[in-house]
């Protein structure tokens, strides 16, 4: 079956000069970007990211770290003057707090510690460790898109952490009514994605595209919104939308089921995947799709439920270590030991490796924040990273939807150097890693324009950068 994108209705055969490759999981091979000759003269090969991950709605949240008032009793120093004493807030064991409804869904803030006495202090006292995740996260997302590497994803599971850490948020924001959280996340992800997706139904329609009742996915994305082959490139990512959006819906029943027992409810988590993969087979269209989505990072869903209530701080290391290695292990020894089947042993062509990766590969990273207490408070000290980590994770959604068009314009834009002698001479403009600057370029071009998208979803004012 196909896995992600692949819908009846969505035409699969590209037109010429289209090489971007299908959906997430589509199992098809990567298509070389590059192999009609530009101007006269050949583009760089191998241009194709058919993986779709990426940071999306969840990346710019966090939390805002609770309040915490030490309440000192008076002591009488002299006559009846009372000074009170000095008195040091205590530390939060491992547990955060959302401020306001203003910070709360995708701009929610963690807590973290507070940074040097000789350093910048982190902006609204960020969890820098979770931040930096994030940042990372979509710098892998672009990396893969452009290169098309297979490895990438066994590097770093852009994903199952990006669904970790969005568990991890709204486990803590149901503490509220779950009906104000649903909506506040959604108010705060459908806007950026309206005026997104503006730009792309308007450009399939001008490439002769007509649509029918399945356009309604395109006001509220619970199922693959349609379109044609000439925007698949830009639509294909939405998968992962669709995904957290089911994710949230469902987050007050799964929190629910989860809470009475935590580390059993963690562990069967993983049995979804093994239902869809060995004993039934998903339909294929946007249900089926769907629900291999669900099924295969829902462990990393939980995982961020368990990590917000403390349950991995409460779980033996070598237990934790050794089962992760096992998961990862069983993820790698099949993804190579299929890949007559699958075509590669790319981990989002495989929905039972992926699961399976993430979910050791992630339970290390969150356990090692949770037993550490790492907090990443030291990356103040460097302004320009710690600025950049700032933006991506206030910008995440915007960069998740424009990433994929930036990399798909940066291939005529290039073709046009071609036709200047000097940058023809001096510029190596037949290299992959040329093509991946000239992408960031147009990436922080689409920041500084449609940002501003993000703020107004929130309910803040609108700045040019945050």
């Amino acid at each position: 079956m196909s896995w992600g994108t692949d819908q009846p209705g969505h035409p699969q055969e590209q037109p010429e000069g289209y090489g971007y490759g299908h959906g997430y999981g589509s199992g098809q091979q990567q298509q070389p970007y590059g192999q009609p000759q530009y101007g006269g003269r050949p583009y760089p090969q191998q241009y194709a990211g058919h993986d779709q991950q990426g940071y999306a709605p969840e990346y710019a949240q966090g939390y805002a770290p609770a309040d915490y008032t030490a309440y000192p009793v008076p002591e009488q120093v002299s006559g009846d003057t009372a000074q009170l004493p000095t008195v040091e807030p205590p530390v939060p064991e491992g547990e955060f707090a959302v401020a306001s409804e203003a910070e709360a869904g995708l701009h929610e803030r963690e807590s973290g510690a507070e940074p040097a006495p000789d350093a910048p202090p982190n902006p609204a006292g960020r969890d820098r460790y979770f931040d930096t995740l994030r940042a990372v996260a979509l710098v892998r997302v672009v990396t893969y898109h452009t290169f098309g590497w297979a490895w990438a994803g066994m590097v770093f599971p852009s994903m199952g952490i990006m669904f970790a850490l969005a568990g991890t948020l709204m486990a803590k924001s149901l503490e509220r009514t779950a009906l104000k959280v649903i909506r506040s996340r959604i108010r705060r992800l459908l806007p950026p994605f309206w005026f997104w997706g503006f730009f792309v139904v308007v450009a399939m329609l001008i490439h002769d595209w007509m649509p029918g009742w399945q356009i309604v996915y395109w006001i509220v994305p619970l199922g693959d919104p349609p379109g044609n082959a000439w925007g698949q490139q830009a639509w294909e990512i939405l998968w992962y939308l669709r995904t957290y959006l089911w994710f949230v819906l469902l987050s007050p029943l799964l929190l629910r089921v989860f809470r009475p027992a935590p580390v059993a409810v963690l562990v069967l988590s993983l049995a979804p995947i093994l239902v869809v993969h060995f004993l039934w087979e998903p339909p294929d269209n946007r249900f089926g799709s769907a629900l291999t989505d669900l099924a295969t990072f829902l462990f990393c869903w939980i995982l961020g439920f368990a990590h917000r209530d403390g349950v991995l701080q409460r779980l033996k290391p070598f237990a934790v270590v050794v089962l992760s290695l096992a998961a990862i292990g069983y993820a790698g020894w099949y993804a190579f030991t299929h890949q007559a089947e699958t075509g590669s042993y790319d981990l989002d062509d495989i929905p039972l490796a992926q699961a399976f990766w993430s979910a050791g590969f992630v339970t290390l990273l969150m356990y090692a924040k949770a037993h550490f207490r790492i907090d990443f408070a030291g990356l103040a000290r460097f302004k320009r990273l710690d600025r950049i980590v700032t933006i991506f994770n206030a910008r995440a959604v915007t960069l998740y939807l424009w990433h994929q068009i930036a990399l798909i314009l940066a291939v005529p834009l290039i073709d046009q150097f071609w036709n200047v002698p000097a940058f023809e001479t001096y510029l190596p403009l037949e290299s992959q890693w040329f093509m991946f600057g000239i992408s960031w370029i147009l990436i922080a071009v689409f920041i500084l324009l449609c940002g501003w998208v993000e703020d107004v979803a929130a309910k803040k004012k609108p700045r040019l950068l945050p």
